[in-house]
């Protein structure tokens, strides 16, 4: 709401009677602020003013009220602005309560004041914090850690985003913030755990209680390849099965020498063979790409690839699913890959992703996958 002060003395003006105690400004005086606006976020009243065209160095003093008292009070005296603009946040105020302001320009030679054309009124609501997101996880992969969790908070009209917390011994440090239930930490190094939380933010700034913490330790192997769908990031959708999982396995979508890209339809996820690559369009449900000594005694893997079937159509991505690939290598020998998506979800930038592992047998028509190499 803005309620006029400056209306009055042009009234005034017009008037053959004005009271005794009514202010003509001076030219003298300081130049008014421009452009006062107030809101609230997250248990404090923000304030915003342009300082006017004629400024000379003046403070500024913002008074304030609950709006139905009588009398202003001064709040603070604000002596630093940038670029014109000057900011000043009011954290004394209660709940569920109307506050008015105004700015005025301070003259402490003469201790002229002259005060902005309008107040703005603020109502403080009640401070009520969003769901704490729940069911975080956290998966290892080769020098990051992707973190997902239950998307209910999304749910609130009120939302506006997570907040993703690395957790160490100096206290907690914000990450990043996201709209997604999922967030891919970059900076996470390899043989170093990490340890994290999430919060929920809501539109008005309140954030939710931590959510419960996990950790991770990333380690170098060829597990948790990560993969975009090529209509978010083509630079970083395209897959080659390499010899060592050192080399590089993410490339270009558009890629000659791709094995395959993720792309994105109506349908979901899919996976679309490259130029000299073609996908068995039997895909099974496992629990681990392969079964090694120490796997549990109920892991369900898909370790020989078919020596046939083949195909060039695209298939659907889903995770927990084994997938065969057959591949024609330079050399015109046939080769087989395998790769199981355990993630599809995305990153904290909106960008839809997989995270897979796979393994790729070099060795000339050998449909053994369970050891890279072998």
């Amino acid at each position: 709401m803005k309620r006029e002060l400056i209306g009055g003395m042009l009234a005034c003006v017009l008037m053959t009677g004005c009271d005794d105690d009514f202010h003509f400004f001076d030219p003298d005086d300081p130049d008014a602020p421009r452009d006062l606006t107030g809101w609230y976020y997250n248990l404090g009243v923000d304030l915003d003013w342009r300082m006017g065209p004629d400024w000379n160095g003046e403070v500024f003093r913002v008074y304030g009220k609950r709006a139905n008292d009588v009398e202003h009070f001064l709040v603070a005296e604000v002596t630093s602005c940038v670029d014109g603009g000057c900011v000043y946040r009011d954290i004394n105020v209660r709940s569920n309560t109307a506050y008015e302001y105004y700015v005025a320009a301070l003259d402490l030679d003469t201790g002229a004041e002259t005060p902005s054309d309008h107040a703005v009124e603020v109502w403080v609501p009640e401070p009520i914090p969003p769901p704490v997101p729940e069911s975080v996880a956290a998966i290892a992969l080769d020098g990051a850690v992707y973190l997902h969790w239950d998307d209910s908070p999304a749910l609130e009209d009120d939302f506006f985003a997570y907040r993703v917390y690395l957790v160490t011994e100096e206290g907690d440090f914000l990450l990043g913030e996201t709209d997604s239930p999922g967030f891919l930490d970059l900076l996470a190094e390899n043989g170093t755990t990490s340890t994290y939380l999430v919060t929920a933010l809501d539109d008005q700034g309140h954030e939710s209680r931590d959510s419960e913490v996990v950790a991770s330790t990333p380690r170098v192997d060829y597990n948790g390849e990560v993969i975009y769908v090529y209509q978010d990031l083509p630079a970083m959708s395209g897959f080659r099965f390499q010899e060592t999982e050192t080399a590089t396995a993410i490339g270009s979508g558009d890629g000659a020498d791709r094995h395959l890209r993720l792309e994105y339809d109506k349908g979901g996820p899919k996976l679309v063979p490259g130029p000299l690559a073609r996908i068995h369009p039997e895909f099974r449900a496992t629990s681990a790409l392969k079964c090694g000594p120490a796997a549990d005694a109920d892991c369900e893997s898909w370790e020989r690839a078919p020596l046939s079937g083949y195909a060039s159509a695209p298939v659907p991505l889903l995770p927990g699913h084994s997938y065969m690939l057959r591949i024609t290598g330079e050399d015109g020998a046939t080769r087989f890959g395998a790769l199981r998506p355990a993630i599809v979800g995305a990153d904290q930038r909106g960008h839809r992703l997989a995270v897979f592992d796979w393994a790729f047998q070099h060795q000339p028509d050998n449909p053994s996958l369970d050891i890279v190499g072998d």
